[in-house]
Formats: structure tokens, C-alpha cells, sequence
């Protein structure tokens, strides 16, 4: 497989207007793959149609007082393994020259990829101005050159310059050199598969010029062991700064962050089984490089709700740093697991078949790592209360509501019958008022304070 190549080499240059003072700009030069395997198919279109059309859309959004280049090789003979021509000058190329030439390629040879390189490089060395190159490839080196250790070498020599390099419907085991080249580079290795990929990865590296500050952050996202493409955004929480965007790619990511303390939101754009992991404060200085691996892995709950030491029956809910419930179960009188994906969350339980003021529990700030179970307990208190209503020796039907006597509030109530009723009481003390019904409803009620203690039972019988 042939090579697609593009670099962008960026020089420093400065534009004036009328009415505004503009930053420096680096001038792009774009170092054109031609290679046979150009005709290769993506979707039913040629790479060079694709590579064309994306790169012209990309050269058009830039700034106008962009300068720009073109170099291509492997157009014009098909076994010269030093093929390479310089097509546009980037002290004065247009944006309508480039589009012409980029447009009059036709691939047919070799993909001398590291002796294109190497030339770029030195042409850079020469004009002593830092630059910024990207490398888009859509095969493999087949002149027996070696992209990485040109790359070391320049670096060695103290040439200026950032190297991105972006693999146009590469497969994995192709990317290694890649890779190599674009750490050794002080860049970043992208994948893209199609014109959608490839057109989004230009505007990204477009940005990530050497004129930006060295990376001293870098981001690796997985699941189940495997990496997996992320976006990542870096939340300033001291600053409160735009956020700061990165793209996984299904590798490192390495990028810049001003000082300070963030919040990482990762979201992933594959697998739809996959959900939004948070990672909280990340700090970031300027001279160290900060890592942070995100595992899209759940985490699980180990959930046991307890009354008095035996298992109970409760509503449980799992809540994100956003308020949202992200898990809900009932833990029907048995331990529980629930699985969420790695973060910090708050956890919610409110006891059933209890009355009483504590029958409510909140437990905040609980961090879940991927791939591990963390256990998560609450103990209810309860005694127990049986109340009987009587006349002479036998049970009547009535009504007994009982209220907190601290707060005032009415926890609980309900009929006796003829059998008396049961109640299950947070530890406290209580109003109790009972009132009889049907025959004997003209009778006064009655009305008593109990303390409720923790597994006691309290027989109470009300005669009337």
C-alpha cells in the first residue's frame, strides 16, 4: 500500500490590515502523496478524489493571511524512488495556486516518504524558522527509508519543528513506524478512515501548531483492556476557561494545559453501551507532563441496606456529580451489586415497611474505579410497637396515629381491627393517640407519650 502524504510546515509570519494587527501565522506547505495506491477506494470514491476535495476545503477555511505550499512526489515517474517536486512556494503562494496544482496531481509512482521528508526538513533547517509538519499516509514506506529516524536525527540536530502525522485508512499494524515518527516529532499520530474523519482531523491539526506550548497533559481512554476513541474536555475549575477539547483517536493524546485544576468529561464516540466518565481534579503544570488513563470499565456497587443488623427491604438510587440518577434498584431483604461507570456519586436509600424520622439516608462522595466492587452499607434502627385497643377482655376496631414528639410530625397510623396493630419505629419518642370505631366510636380517645428503643418491642394495650 501506497502513502497519501501531507505536511504542513509552519514558519512564522506576520500580516498587517488596515484595522487590525494580526498574530503571526506560520505559512503551511502541503508535501502531496501521489503514489499509485492513490486510486485506492474509500466508499465507492478514489483517495484522490477524497484527498482533494478535503484538502481543498481545508485550505479554504484557513485564514487569508495564511501563506502556503505544495509539494508533491510519485507523480511524474512510476519507479523514482526520488520523485519529488516543490509545486508551490510558500513566500508566495495563493490559495488559487494551490488548489490548481493540488487538483492537476495525478498519483502514479513510489512513496519515498522518509527521502520527502528529509527534504521538507532540510528546506526548514536552511530557512532556520521553527515549523510545524503533518503527514498523512495512506500505506506504507516502500522505498526502504525510515520516517522515525529522520525524524530523531533532525530533533537531534536542534531543528525546530512539531510533526503530526495522520493515517488515511491505515490498518493497526501499519501505524507503529507512524507513531514513532510523530512521538519523536513532539506531535500526534491520527487515524482517519474517510472523508469525514480526514477533514475533521485537518482542522485539529491545523491548530496544534508548533507555535502552541509543548503538550504537558496526555489522556489514554479504554475498555476492557482496549483503546478506545474518546473526545476528552478539560474543565478549569480554578479559572473557569473555556473548556479544552482532545481527541483520543484510540491512542494517546497529548495537549496543552494552562495551570491549574480540571475536571476531565470523557465521552466516548464508539460503542453505544459506553456512557460519559468524569474524572476530577486533574492538575496540570508547566513543566511536568501530567497522564490520566480513563476506563470506560464499569465499577460496581456492593449495596447492603440493613434494619438492626439483618438485610432490608429499600429503594436505592445512584446519582452523578449532575444530578442525575444513574442506577435504581430495590434491594428486596438481600445485598445487591449495581454497575456504573467509573466517577463520584451519591447514593440515596430510603427504607421501606418503617416509620419514623430516620427512614432516609444519603451517602455522598463515593468514588467508584473501574473494575473493582465498592462496598456501600446503611444500618436502619427500628423497635417495634403493638398497640391494642380493648373493651373488658376482648380487641376493638379503632385508630391510632402516632406523631414524633419532638418535630410535631405524624409518621404513622392506621386500624387496629380486632387483633391490634403493629408498628416498626425509628428509636424516639412518640405521641400516640387512639380512637375508637363502630360500637364504640362515642368512647373518649386516649393519649400517651412511649420512647421507642433500637430492637426492643413494646406491648401496649389501650382499654377503654
Amino acid at each position: 500500500m501506497r502513502f497519501l502524504t501531507i505536511f504542513f510546515l509552519v514558519v512564522l509570519s506576520s500580516y498587517s490590515g488596515s484595522a487590525q494587527q494580526y498574530d503571526s501565522l506560520s505559512p503551511i506547505v502541503f508535501i502531496y502523496d501521489a503514489s499509485g495506491s492513490m486510486w485506492g477506494q474509500i466508499d465507492g470514491r478514489t483517495k484522490m478524489e477524497i484527498a482533494a476535495e478535503v484538502l481543498t476545503n481545508s485550505i479554504n477555511g484557513l485564514p487569508d493571511n495564511q501563506q502556503i505550499g505544495l509539494v508533491a512526489y510519485g507523480h511524474r515517474n512510476k519507479g523514482d524512488c526520488r520523485d519529488v517536486e516543490f509545486l508551490v512556494d510558500v513566500s508566495e503562494g495563493t490559495k488559487p495556486e494551490f488548489i490548481s496544482e493540488l487538483h492537476a496531481i495525478k498519483p502514479l509512482g513510489m512513496t519515498p516518504l522518509a527521502y520527502a521528508a528529509a527534504l521538507v526538513i532540510d528546506r526548514l533547517s536552511k530557512s532556520e524558522a521553527k515549523a510545524t509538519i503533518i503527514l498523512v499516509t495512506d500505506g506504507i514506506e516502500s522505498c526502504d527509508g525510515n520516517i522515525c529516524e529522520v525524524v530523531r536525527k533532525a530533533k537531534k540536530e536542534g531543528i525546530d519543528f512539531r510533526l503530526h502525522i495522520i493515517g488515511f485508512g491505515l490498518v493497526d499494524e501499519d501505524t507503529e513506524p507512524l507513531k514513532c515518527a510523530a512521538m519523536a516529532g513532539e506531535g500526534r499520530y491520527f487515524p482517519a478512515k474517510d472523508a469525514l474523519d480526514l477533514g475533521a482531523v485537518l482542522n485539529e491539526v491545523t491548530t496544534a501548531t508548533i507555535d502552541k506550548p509543548k503538550s504537558n497533559a496526555s489522556v489514554y481512554a479504554v475498555k476492557n483492556g482496549k483503546p478506545i476513541d474518546a473526545m476528552v474536555k478539560a474543565y478549569d475549575v480554578v479559572g473557569k476557561r473555556e473548556p479544552i477539547s482532545v481527541r483520543t483517536y484510540r491512542d494517546t493524546a497529548f495537549f496543552y494545559l494552562p495551570p491549574s485544576t480540571y475536571n476531565f468529561e470523557a465521552s466516548p464516540l464508539e460503542g453505544s453501551d459506553v456512557k460519559m466518565v468524569t474524572v476530577t481534579d486533574i492538575e496540570s503544570r508547566e513543566d511536568s507532563l501530567v497522564h490520566q488513563e480513563i476506563s470506560f470499565d464499569g465499577g460496581k456497587f456492593g449495596i447492603s441496606i440493613l434494619n438492626n443488623g439483618d438485610f432490608w427491604d429499600a429503594m436505592v438510587k445512584v446519582i452523578d456529580q449532575n444530578e442525575n440518577v444513574v442506577a435504581s434498584l430495590r434491594s428486596y431483604n438481600a445485598p445487591k451489586e449495581v454497575e456504573v461507570n467509573p466517577g463520584t456519586y451519591k447514593i440515596t436509600i430510603q427504607a421501606l415497611a418503617m416509620n419514623g424520622m430516620d427512614t432516609y439516608a444519603e451517602i455522598e462522595n463515593i468514588t467508584i474505579k473501574a473494575g473493582g466492587t465498592t462496598p456501600v452499607m446503611f444500618d436502619f434502627q427500628t423497635g417495634t410497637v403493638h398497640i391494642d385497643a380493648r373493651v373488658a377482655d376482648r380487641s376493638i376496631d379503632s385508630m391510632v396515629t402516632l406523631t414524633e414528639e419532638s418535630s410535631g410530625k405524624n409518621v404513622a397510623g392506621g386500624r387496629t381491627y380486632d387483633r391490634g396493630k403493629e408498628f416498626l419505629l425509628n428509636p424516639g419518642m412518640y405521641k400516640v393517640k387512639v380512637t375508637p370505631l363502630g360500637d364504640y366510636k362515642d368512647r373518649n380517645a386516649q393519649t400517651f407519650t412511649l420512647e421507642v428503643k433500637k430492637a426492643e418491642k413494646i406491648m401496649k394495650t389501650i382499654h377503654f
